[in-house]
């Protein structure tokens, strides 16, 4: 998803990683994906799927080290894959977890949290997906968990996008990431370390914003998701999206393909 960190990173995490596997009884094999900054490291280790994630000693633990094992209490249908085992350790100043997943057979959406191309998913694609949001939505936003702030939505639409936040929020349960870079073809929806509270509408609206450097693909998927972003509540989470894009449009390159697109929906918003 990222690129490779630096030498001395790169080195830790895979020292890490073997660790973990053979702690699982297993080897890392196939390609390596590294997470922002190499925070997060991940390969397929036999049937399974490995996810090492490190941090500097005393800095681990909280909502995104947590993520994934809280994640384990949403209802089954929000479909994921399994994760069966999880392991802490600590050596020479940093705490490592490591995670092993079932492997998810079918391939990611996009080897980018963008779509460059029409990934040609078909109708049941979309009718799973919306299906698992709402039944993700409907879950009581979890104590602690937020996945956007209130004080930050609040500071960064006006500022990036020109509108006010509405006097009322409404809340609900989000992954908080939903980008195709996170999403399979069968569907499964991947990397659940930042999901809490979010403005409704908020991965919705995350699905249609990354879609627009493709226009006839973001027609269709605002189409789909009619549902959800039509409704006057998702208008917070829609702005939310679009404000995060513009305001990291300096420094993500994606980012900053879509900040055009994203300006031009800011009237229509």
């Amino acid at each position: 998803m990222f690129e490779a960190p630096a030498p001395a990173t790169v080195d830790r995490m895979l020292a890490a990683q073997r660790h973990a596997a053979d702690t699982f009884g297993l080897r890392a094999t196939g390609r390596r994906v590294w997470g922002y900054q190499g925070r997060t490291v991940s390969a397929a280790a036999g049937p399974h799927w490995l996810r090492v994630v490190g941090a500097e000693a005393g800095t681990e633990g909280g909502t995104l080290w947590d993520g994934p094992s809280a994640s384990r209490t949403l209802p089954a249908s929000v479909p994921r894959p399994g994760l069966f085992r999880i392991r802490d350790w600590t050596t020479e100043g940093y705490a490592y977890r490591a995670e092993l997943y079932a492997f998810a057979p079918d391939p990611i959406v996009s080897p980018r949290p963008v779509l460059d191309e029409d990934p040609g998913l078909p109708e049941t694609w979309w009718k799973e997906m919306t299906a698992a949001l709402d039944v993700l939505a409907d879950v009581p936003p979890p104590t602690g968990r937020e996945a956007v702030r209130e004080e930050y939505l609040r500071r960064v639409i006006p500022q990036f996008t020109g509108h006010q936040a509405d006097t009322r929020i409404t809340w609900s349960t989000a992954h908080g990431d939903l980008h195709y870079g996170n999403v399979t073809r069968g569907p499964h929806i991947l990397d659940w370390e930042g999901w809490g509270r979010a403005p409704y509408g908020y991965d919705a609206a995350t699905l249609y914003l990354y879609a627009l450097l493709i226009p006839a693909t973001a027609a269709r998927v605002r189409t789909v998701l009619a549902p959800v972003l039509d409704r006057p509540e998702a208008r917070a989470g829609l702005l939310t999206v679009a404000a995060q894009i513009l305001q990291a449009q300096d420094r993500t390159d994606f980012y900053a393909e879509l900040a055009g697109p994203v300006r031009e929906q800011l009237p229509r918003l």
